[in-house]
């Protein structure tokens, strides 16, 4: 859903993140677009290593901010995300990191910050889907995190906690190549049981099972085409190859099927003929609620970011729950 802009913000308000961005240049471009809308104060609050944002969106809540513009990575942007659920204000993003995940889903320019600033000042204001994971570990305490892509538990997290943090600053999303290249062959089965809509558990073992909000990635992939931000539904992903033969046909699917061929009446006959082959390997499901639990810990991921191990988790759509500003037309 898209509402239209009838004013301009009361306050704006940046939180960023100075270890992932260059500070003199975005004050530059938000401070020009800020001027181009009308706007001559604009409040900025710093990250810290111990708070990600979730406190500064809340201090700028308190100062009456209805615009709050998130500078950093992806877990800058899912800590302002999780302070903004379900606030009147909206959550804008000044891409940087490694990922983007939430920005290129909704179709941010990734490569020119006074364009990302200009949606911010002058986009639309569209309400979309939010995930809330309620995580168990070992203790039994539980904690419930925001997440705006996807959540996972298996190789993906595996290899999100093993991305060397030198190589990620230096080359970004290819660190998680490398730390996949790394993590693969060492990789086996997790045994998990899922259930949807509080439905009966079934039990698998997956390399890696993904609750998605949104199915696009860095690199050209497509894992999950049908994916909606706005739907009100998780897709779910579960990745169960046999064999590297399996990770190659889960590839192409992901790089080249989903991405091209669907886009076709001749490309979606060949994925008809192909698809019977790769099901076994990569198979989907949608639900509103996901119940994932596992005999021993196993490290989880949400939009990119381990967040440690866990026992069990719940996963649960916050339909229209985040406001964000989005691009014109």
């Amino acid at each position: 859903m898209t509402e239209p802009d009838r004013a301009a913000p009361a306050r704006v308000a940046v939180v960023y993140n100075p270890i992932k961005v260059d500070e003199t240049r975005v004050r530059a471009a938000v401070d020009a677009a800020a001027t181009n809308a009308g706007i001559a104060d604009v409040l900025w609050l710093s990250t810290t290593v111990e708070n990600e944002g979730q406190s500064q969106t809340r201090e700028a809540l308190d100062a009456g901010a209805t615009l709050v513009l998130a500078a950093g990575g992806d877990g800058t942007v899912r800590a302002v995300a999780e302070a903004l659920r379900d606030q009147d204000a909206a959550l804008a993003i000044v891409p940087s990191g490694t990922g983007n995940l939430l920005a290129r889903n909704i179709g941010i320019p990734l490569t020119s910050l006074d364009d990302a600033c200009a949606i911010a000042f002058q986009g639309r204001t569209r309400a979309i889907d939010i995930g809330i994971a309620t995580t168990t570990d070992e203790s039994g305490a539980s904690v419930d995190r925001a997440f705006l892509v996807m959540a996972g538990l298996g190789i993906d997290a595996a290899m999100m906690a093993n991305a060397r943090p030198q190589l990620k600053k230096r080359v970004g999303w290819l660190a998680y190549v490398d730390a996949g290249f790394r993590a693969l062959p060492k990789s086996k089965k997790v045994r998990v049981g899922y259930s949807l809509d509080g439905g009966p558990t079934r039990l698998a073992h997956v390399s890696t099972i993904l609750v998605a909000n949104c199915g696009s990635l860095p690199g050209n992939i497509e894992l999950i085409p049908d994916a909606l931000v706005d739907d009100g539904m998780f897709d779910i992903a579960i990745l169960q190859p046999k064999s590297i033969f399996g990770w190659l046909m889960i590839w192409r699917k992901v790089t080249w099927e989903n991405r091209v061929l669907r886009k076709s009446a001749l490309g979606q006959r060949i994925i008809r003929i192909t698809d019977r082959a790769v099901r076994t390997e990569l198979s989907y499901l949608r639900g509103s609620t996901v119940r994932l639990t596992v005999d021993v810990l196993e490290p989880f991921e949400l939009d990119g970011d381990g967040v440690g191990t866990v026992t069990e988790v719940q996963l649960t759509v916050d339909p229209g729950g985040l406001k964000v500003r989005v691009p014109n037309g």
